[in-house]
């Protein structure tokens, strides 16, 4: 029959997180300290990049979501660090049979900045999803003033990955 071969069955998983500033610091940001001043209110270490990527790994899939994984009130997960439990995700994903091929995270703030961390942050979150940083994009926007993230009150980001079937 010849032809070209069927391509890998393709998924896409969406992830979001959000945390209250204030805690203490440091900041954190796809693995990278962007802020010694500053924290959030978390669990863990609270970088809500590596937590968006988590949960859209679980999604795409389908294994549930980052809280039935990493409960926030299971002591076990107290200044857990969100790279490894990003790579953790990666590896359930793979036992069921799903590889990443690309990840696109935007941090939403109103007043920290992700420029001048950029390149480390794809560095450190491509090692923690085992693919070439060439495969990772890290934006950042604000909302302009509005609402907690504008009153600086929060940071959030949003994330989507690809994941081709594993062979």
């Amino acid at each position: 029959m010849g032809g070209t071969p069927s391509p890998a069955p393709t998924r896409t998983g969406w992830g979001f997180d959000a945390h209250r500033l204030g805690g203490e610091p440091p900041l954190i940001l796809g693995g990278v300290v962007v802020s010694t001043t500053r924290g959030v209110v978390a669990t863990s270490d609270g970088d809500v990049a590596a937590h968006a990527l988590t949960d859209a790994i679980f999604g795409a899939a389908v294994l549930g979501d980052m809280g039935e994984h990493y409960p926030s009130d299971d002591p076990r997960f107290a200044g857990a660090d969100s790279l490894d439990l990003l790579g953790q995700a990666v590896e359930q994903a793979g036992a069921a049979g799903w590889r990443v091929e690309h990840a696109d995270v935007t941090v939403i703030a109103e007043k920290i900045r992700v420029a001048p961390y950029r390149e480390e942050m794809r560095e450190q979150l491509a090692d923690a999803l085992g693919i070439d940083a060439d495969r990772v994009s890290v934006k950042a926007t604000t909302t302009d003033g509005m609402g907690f993230i504008g009153h600086d009150d929060g940071i959030a980001a949003v994330a989507v990955v690809t994941m081709t079937e594993a062979s």
